[in-house]
């Protein structure tokens, strides 16, 4: 009995010791330039500010992630990013599941009007509006690239995969936002 006893007090002491210095490190990189994979982070104040024409997005086809900087709070998190039709969108998974109810509050941040922000790839910042997209022909093209990119599945991507993955946006496990310029 004195063995168990001795044994929950370390598991606990572990849990604790592990729960402060995640939170520790999240409070530190709180007001960092920028986010690690793990950690949001703080106002993006490196980089060149973008002016001028819209780039031809489809760079971003190379890119797996990028840093979106939402403005209220200020906040950063890494993303991922896809180009369709010349524009560009970035998504956020599982947001009908309990992690993704905790993981993504920077999703419902943005659904809720927190929806201006910074997007910074490749050392350039771009102010960008997000907009979220829940239906319409757009979605077609967005879910074929996400496929493509992100799941593995070779291109062409089938219609039924495609109906698929937009089923699932359209009825809210995956959202869809738009980064338009602003």
């Amino acid at each position: 009995m004195e063995i168990l006893k001795t044994l929950l007090q370390s598991v606990v002491f572990i849990a604790l010791i592990s729960l402060v210095a995640l939170g520790t490190l999240r409070t530190q990189r709180s007001g960092a330039d920028g986010a690690t994979i793990v950690f949001p982070g703080g106002e993006m104040i490196a980089g060149e500010l973008h002016t001028g024409p819209e780039p031809d997005w489809s760079f971003t086809d190379n890119i797996s992630t990028i840093e979106l900087q939402l403005n209220d709070p200020i906040s950063t998190r890494r993303i991922f990013i896809l180009e369709s039709e010349g524009k560009i969108f970035v998504v956020s998974g599982y947001m009908k599941s309990f992690l993704g109810k905790i993981w993504k509050e920077w999703a419902f941040d943005a659904d809720e009007g927190n929806d201006e922000g910074v997007l910074r790839v490749n050392n350039v910042r771009y102010p960008r509006q997000l907009v979220r997209i829940k239906d319409g022909d757009v979605l077609n093209g967005v879910s074929s690239k996400l496929l493509a990119k992100y799941s593995g599945v070779p291109s062409p991507v089938s219609a039924e995969a495609i109906a698929a993955a937009r089923a699932d946006i359209e009825n809210g496990n995956s959202w869809i936002f738009e980064l338009a310029p602003r």
